[in-house]
């Protein structure tokens, strides 16, 4: 597996879904919800969902009444997603460092740490660049990230969770620039064995205020957990970055 890509291979995998199955729908769903009511978008505003998966959000955000377009690197996943399109939900295979739509959306969404993932800098502001310039004048876009300090003082090294009939070791380290996860993959009615790494940047909110400044985007608020409590740098489980396009 090239190390430069490990996110194309492990998303793609049918383990990927075995491991992360039981992510909070319940709390994702509220998060949603309060983020909505936080933003308070009018009904049939156009949104991009940036990493969309299979897109349960993008489905999410259609229902309530807007019109959302969900893009993902994994064909796999956006073949599952269009089993949902409609006329107000919408699905497309692309990277999100390339251009998409400019200058159409009025909300664009990267939700539950879906960002990081490249090897350079250049590739992740070819990323915020492509957000930025997909949003119109006073577009608003939400980044949902991982909170650095917290998730080094809470990092659990070694875990093994059998589900299913497959057992999953996770070993997870740090260094100075990035998080890492090893998961080794055990499946003994398949006899199958397989091995992923993932790697997510250490992004810090000054990190992310420069990429969106240098993109015309200036940070509105903070938030630091799903309930969008007070953020503490320390403290908080997560950084969840309003930003607003500026008008130049």
């Amino acid at each position: 597996m090239a190390a430069k890509e490990w996110y194309k291979s492990w998303f793609s995998s049918p383990y990927y879904e075995v491991l992360y199955h039981k992510r909070n729908e319940v709390e994702a769903a509220a998060f949603i919800k309060r983020l909505l009511q936080y933003l308070n978008p009018p009904t049939g505003s156009l949104m991009l969902d940036v990493a969309c998966g299979k897109g349960r959000h993008s489905n999410e955000l259609a229902d309530i009444g807007f019109d959302v377009t969900g893009i993902d690197l994994s064909e796999p996943f956006i073949n599952e997603a269009l089993k949902t399109e409609t006329e107000t939900l919408h699905f497309f295979v692309h990277d999100m460092r390339l251009p998409f739509y400019i200058n159409y959306f009025n909300y664009a969404f990267n939700f539950f740490t879906s960002f990081g993932y490249f090897n350079t800098d250049r590739e992740h502001n070819d990323a915020m660049r492509t957000i930025a310039k997909s949003l119109k004048p006073n577009g608003i876009f939400v980044i949902d990230y991982l909170n650095v300090h917290f998730a080094e003082d809470h990092l659990i090294q070694n875990e093994d969770l059998p589900i299913d009939g497959t057992v999953f070791h996770l070993n997870r380290w740090h260094d100075e620039a990035h998080f890492y996860k090893k998961i080794k993959i055990e499946n003994a009615a398949h006899s199958l064995e397989n091995t992923f790494t993932e790697k997510v940047a250490k992004f810090s909110l000054g990190d992310f205020t420069d990429m969106l400044a240098y993109q015309g985007m200036q940070v509105q608020e903070v938030f630091g957990d799903y309930g969008l409590g007070h953020y503490d740098i320390r403290k908080s489980p997560r950084m969840i970055i309003i930003a607003k396009k500026m008008v130049r």
